[in-house]
């Protein structure tokens, strides 16, 4: 699991089936560096993943990657690569 912050949203014309009613949104992926300055920037390479929480633009959120990504959709075969899991309240680093 890795925490990235929303930067918009992804609109389909066709749809995948299993995906009728949820967002996808455009992650951008945030560095170890960046979080420990708690600047509010990402710095890793941007990803669509779907959303069924609500995240909302600048939030920071965790998400799956690879088949565990798909494992909300069981039993069906959605073609997924990211999912977000949870929306991030608040981290705390220790130096």
């Amino acid at each position: 699991m890795r925490l990235g912050i929303v930067r918009g949203h992804v609109t389909l014309n066709l749809a995948v089936e299993a995906f009728r009613g949820k967002r996808l949104v455009v992650l951008e992926p945030v560095t170890m560096e960046n979080l420990r300055a708690g600047n509010g920037m990402g710095g890793g390479k941007a990803l669509v993943a779907v959303d069924t929480l609500g995240a909302g633009e600048g939030q920071m959120v965790a998400f799956t990657e690879g088949r565990e990504a798909a494992n909300p959709f069981w039993p069906d075969s959605v073609p997924i690569d990211a999912y977000c899991s949870l929306i991030v309240d608040a981290v705390n680093l220790k130096s």
